[in-house]
């Protein structure tokens, strides 16, 4: 608990120092806070992991480590922030306090353990984001994507918290092992109880993004500032499926039967629409938001296919996917600086201008499409390999079928680095800022250490 409170306390700091005008303060603040509460985290591994005042969180070492992935995130995000940031507005001191304060939200989902602390955890992660989603006031595109995801988000809580009451109704508690106990000790399960689960699914996969609940991912995705769009599809979306995954793996697994055809479906429909999508798009930031649904799909496979190798999987797949997109969305910026342009043809040239970049862009590239000795080509082998412990053949032929055409969007950003020329004017190598140089290089090593020497993270949970 001692990172929750750190970062409610370094949220209400940063508004002090905004607030008096100390804005070169404000990165090193926030980074270090951050890393004191990653610290307590740490220091919580190997204690005995009990439900926390009256059972309403629970940092078990699942909890733990997926805090620990997003707060790792958040502060690679951070230290391509601080030009960044000054660039689209005068009043930083509101986005640095703005993501701690999501972050904290998204903690809490991790580690909820009764559904009070689900929806509070979820609304503080989201309230945040809708404001930086158009915290570019004069910006038409983030105007839209704010009320977009605002409405949206509206419509997800509403499903959330109809699901939540029939729940109740039926069991008589919001506690996660309370409604364990009433799951496993029920000889007959309420309808109200399977009406709770459905309308509980819906408003998960709005927040993770999955289809036909997706409608809202890529105009957001597109409109949002570059850094939040990054942040909104790493930290938030792993937060939501930890959250998915622990309601689902605790509590609904003796009613697997039941919910499984139905995310059987959300899942095929999520990897065909995301791939076929995200394969004719023209912008890269759009083609991420569309790949973004696909992943999503793919850390289904985890839940469809439920057993003692799950949570690993969506470490493992989570960690890949939130380092290749922070290195992607990182690229992106720059060569947006240079052209003003997020279309595949702002990447012509690259690899003759700035050719590491270009290697590392690369590197991430294929680790979004699964290319073996990269973290994507492992997290991809373990959730196929849960989908084969349960023999379900057909989801494995799809997977296979939609990561080939994954393979193409993602080496058609690849091929306009290396085989196109550039069509500006100025042929300079990018000007790149040292904190990039830092969050790239991390970035990419642990990219490939995790992709050649996956046992670290598997051998975690």
């Amino acid at each position: 608990m001692g990172a929750i409170i750190t970062l409610g306390i370094l949220g209400i700091l940063l508004l002090y120092l905004g607030l008096y005008k100390a804005k070169n303060a404000l990165l090193p603040v926030t980074v270090v806070g951050l890393l004191v509460a990653l610290g307590f985290l740490v220091l919580q591994w190997d204690l005995d992991a009990k439900p926390l005042y009256h059972g309403m969180v629970l940092f078990d070492r699942y909890a733990i480590a997926f805090s620990a992935l997003c707060i790792l995130v958040t502060v690679l995000i951070l230290l391509l922030s601080k030009e960044y940031f000054r660039s689209i507005s005068e009043h930083v001191a509101e986005y640095y306090c703005l993501l701690v304060l999501s972050l904290m939200g998204a903690l809490l989902v991790t580690a909820y353990h009764n559904f009070a602390m689900l929806f509070v955890g979820i609304e503080i992660m989201s309230v945040a984001l809708y404001i930086l989603v158009g915290i570019r006031k004069n910006d038409a595109a983030s105007n839209e994507a704010a009320l977009k995801y605002f409405l949206m988000g509206a419509f997800s809580t509403g499903f959330l918290l109809f699901g939540i009451t029939l729940m109740y109704g039926a069991a008589g508690t919001f506690d996660l092992s309370g409604l364990r106990d009433y799951v496993l000790a029920t000889d007959q399960v309420s309808p109200l109880f399977y009406g709770g689960i459905l309308l509980m699914l819906c408003g998960l996969c709005f927040k993770i993004g999955a289809a036909p609940f997706h409608f809202w991912t890529p105009d957001v995705y597109d409109g949002a500032p570059i850094l939040i769009t990054a942040f909104m599809s790493t930290v938030v979306k792993v937060a939501a499926f930890v959250g998915f995954f622990r309601l689902f793996g605790t509590v609904l697994v003796p009613l697997n039967d039941f919910w499984t055809p139905v995310l059987l479906t959300i899942t095929i429909i999520t990897l065909f629409l995301g791939n076929i999508t995200a394969l004719v798009q023209t912008s890269f930031k759009r083609m991420m938001a569309y790949s973004s649904i696909s992943h999503a799909g793919y850390m289904l496979f985890a839940i469809v296919s439920i057993g003692a190798a799950s949570a690993s999987s969506i470490l493992m797949y989570a960690s890949a996917y939130c380092l290749a997109s922070v290195i992607a969305f990182a690229t992106l910026i720059v060569v947006k600086r240079r052209t003003g342009s997020d279309q595949f043809e702002s990447f012509n040239g690259l690899a003759k201008q700035e050719p590491l970049l270009a290697i590392i862009l690369t590197i991430a590239m294929l680790s979004l499409a699964g290319i073996p000795l990269t973290a994507g080509f492992i997290g991809k082998f373990m959730m196929f390999n849960n989908v084969m412990g349960s023999y379900n053949v057909m989801l494995l032929v799809i997977a296979a079928i939609n990561a080939a055409v994954a393979v193409y969007y993602y080496l058609h950003v690849v091929i306009n680095m290396y085989f196109k020329d550039s069509s500006t004017a100025n042929q300079q190598g990018l000007q790149l800022a040292g904190t990039y140089k830092v969050v790239l290089g991390i970035a990419v090593l642990l990219t490939l250490a995790f992709g050649i020497y996956p046992d670290f993270i598997i051998g975690l949970l």
